[in-house]
């Protein structure tokens, strides 16, 4: 039977590629089709919402009911007043929601390893060793490395999740999970992280919140000293009558502290181009700062210069590819290492020493039982007692004769450790040989009872 005309959309729709910000790994909320980018603890800006709209609202109110009561020039004060602190919140919500439904400055992130040939290392085992034994090879990126920024040397570090070297002035965000540059901190109470991108908005928020306060807090204590004046009431029997006024007093008194104290540290960190989390890891204040300019060039940095388009375009189309490679974080040795894997690592690396001589991982993994030696090796290890190790890996070279002659050589120093360490349950392919072919157990008991005599 012919499949139905109406199967074919429905397929050209299943196939058809999703948008990046559908295939982000990151922890961020995307509105809109990706238009919007909030945080992952967006649902504060409720709670931020609330703390500024509830004064703004008592105040209004307040100021209303004194319309009626005040005489010309009062009323006029009063409507200006309102008038003030509405746009005042307004703007103060603008610059909350630019903050935190603005890409902060996202890094991209990389799919595989970076091409960079230089920058890739090798663990203790070469990939040679880890074949041999059944492994993938386990690669290591340098953590850091060294890049020329105004003249100083700032070391950038390799971003595990992202699997690229940071930016200079970036960090990666546990919280949104994400590399961001310029990063500041992460702002809870805006639920986005403050970076390169949204900075500027942030600090007018700050600010504009502090000058909210400061108005209200004035005003509420006007209206205080207008009702002592008119009625000749003390200051405790005036409060009491100018309730909504004694509680804008306490509420304003109390934010004012945060937000007027983020707006003055905030300021010095624009006037010595600092982020707060460059302030607090590296110490510029009291270091070279490299990216420090004059006074007027760094607030002119922040305030009057065209924020940068996003480095990710979160409504793009990606490839059915893309999404299966998906954005992961490989191993890339050292932290990501689970215990299990640590263990037999250490095991792996142990040194076995055989007469003063290291014996390397990947002849330690070999099956000697599988080798048959000659008469003439036959010969020289009954009449030396040598240990099968060193033989078997010089008959590997050049045959009969070095293997004698490598054998000679290496004669019986070793010591009880170094016998623990052979029959030791780490070395578990040494044991599968030895019960494959009994002829080692053989020459292990000849070199017990040798240091036996010998001690």
């Amino acid at each position: 039977m012919k499949p139905e005309p109406e199967d074919e959309p429905t397929q050209k729709l299943e196939t058809k590629p999703r948008r990046l910000y559908q295939a982000w790994k990151g922890n961020n909320i995307f509105l809109c089709g990706g238009w919007l980018i909030f945080g992952p603890d967006a649902a504060s800006l409720l709670l931020t919402t609330f703390l500024i709209i509830s004064p703004t609202i008592i105040f209004c109110y307040q100021m209303k009911s004194k319309l009626y009561q005040s005489n010309t020039g009062q009323q006029h004060m009063h409507r200006a007043a309102v008038l003030i602190v509405i746009i005042t919140t307004i703007m103060d919500m603008v610059f909350l929601f630019m903050t935190s439904a603005r890409d902060p400055g996202i890094v991209p992130r990389n799919t595989r390893a970076p091409p960079e040939a230089d920058d890739l290392l090798l663990g203790s085992n070469t990939p040679s060793m880890d074949w041999s034994g059944g492994r993938t090879p386990r690669m290591r990126f340098r953590r850091t490395k060294d890049v020329i920024v105004n003249g100083f040397t700032v070391k950038v570090k390799f971003c595990e999740t992202c699997l690229r070297y940071r930016p200079p002035r970036s960090s990666h965000c546990s919280i949104c999970n994400n590399c961001v540059h310029k990063f500041d901190h992460h702002c809870p109470w805006v639920g986005q992280c403050i970076g390169l991108r949204n900075y500027r908005y942030f600090f007018l928020f700050v600010a504009t919140s502090t000058f909210l306060c400061i108005f209200v807090f004035v005003f509420a204590w006007l209206s205080v000293y207008n009702q002592m004046v008119d009625n000749g009431d003390s200051m405790w029997l005036a409060l009491r009558k100018e309730a909504y006024s004694f509680a804008l007093i306490i509420y304003t008194s109390i934010v004012v502290w945060f937000v007027g104290g983020l707006t003055v540290f905030h300021l010095y960190l624009i006037g010595t181009n600092q982020t707060t989390y460059e302030n607090f890891r590296y110490h510029y204040d009291k270091n070279d700062n490299p990216y420090r300019k004059t006074l007027a060039e760094n607030f002119a940095e922040v305030f009057f210069t065209k924020i940068p388009p996003p480095m990710n375009n979160f409504r793009s189309r990606v490839g059915e590819g893309a999404l299966e490679a998906g954005f992961y974080t490989p191993y890339i040795g050292l932290d990501v290492t689970t215990p299990r894997e640590k263990i037999d690592l250490d095991r792996e690396n142990k040194e076995v020493l055989i007469g003063g001589m290291q014996i390397p991982t990947v002849l330690q993994n070999i099956d000697y039982g599988s080798f048959e030696d000659s008469s003439e090796d036959k010969n020289i290890n009954q009449g030396e007692k040598k240990v099968h190790f060193p033989s078997a890996w010089a008959q590997g070279n050049e045959g009969g004769g070095t293997s004698a002659a490598a054998a000679t050589a290496c004669n019986i120093e070793t010591s009880e450790d170094d016998l623990n360490e052979i029959e030791s349950p780490n070395t578990t392919t040494t044991q599968a040989s030895a019960e494959a072919n009994p002829e080692p157990l053989g020459q292990i008991d000849k070199m017990e009872g040798t240091l036996e005599r010998k001690s």
